[in-house]
């Protein structure tokens, strides 16, 4: 089949105009966070460590590290007494350890900022954000403020507010 100069730019624009579109608004299924780590086991992350969703939005944690297992976990005095990192009336989930190739799937429905983490790896900077949702959605509960209960390495690894909802997803690593 052959386009004509017409046909090529409307498909185009329609390509690049669901492009720019949020992962969950242009995914069928579950929208995949991987675990990874280097070969050597020196770094360890989340990729992407930064989505923009949906709410309503099913994420599949899939643990690709080959060397090492992994959580998913959310911050929340229910896990562990952490600080609450995640909207107030959202649900806190911990996947626990998941080896290579296991998975674990959580459905995101209030909208706000989720900052999640991995258990053994929080120190190395393992740790992810999730906005759900826009800052004009009704209930929309911002990004938590630092403290000193995460480690420094945590803290820098969360990729900014701003950065996620304009790019849709920020890698990490």
């Amino acid at each position: 089949m052959i386009l004509t100069r017409r046909e090529a730019l409307v498909t185009g624009g329609a390509i690049a105009a669901l492009a720019t579109l949020p992962l969950a608004a242009r995914a069928d299924g579950p929208v995949i966070i991987t675990m990874k780590g280097a070969d050597n086991g020196a770094r360890v992350w989340f990729s992407p460590a930064g989505l923009a969703v949906a709410p309503g939005t099913t994420i599949r944690f899939e643990n690709g590290d080959a060397g090492n297992s992994h959580t998913a976990t959310a911050y929340s005095p229910d896990i562990d007494d952490r600080q609450l990192r995640i909207p107030p009336d959202a649900t806190a989930w911990d996947s626990d350890y998941l080896l290579p190739g296991d998975t674990f799937e959580v459905t995101l429905t209030v909208p706000g900022v989720y900052d999640f983490y991995c258990r053994p790896h929080e120190m190395a900077g393992m740790v992810g954000r999730i906005v759900v949702g826009t800052p004009d959605d009704a209930g929309f509960a911002g990004a938590a403020a630092d403290s000193d209960d995460l480690p420094d390495a945590a803290l820098a690894g969360f990729p900014a507010v701003a950065d996620i909802l304009a790019q849709g997803s920020v890698e990490g690593g």
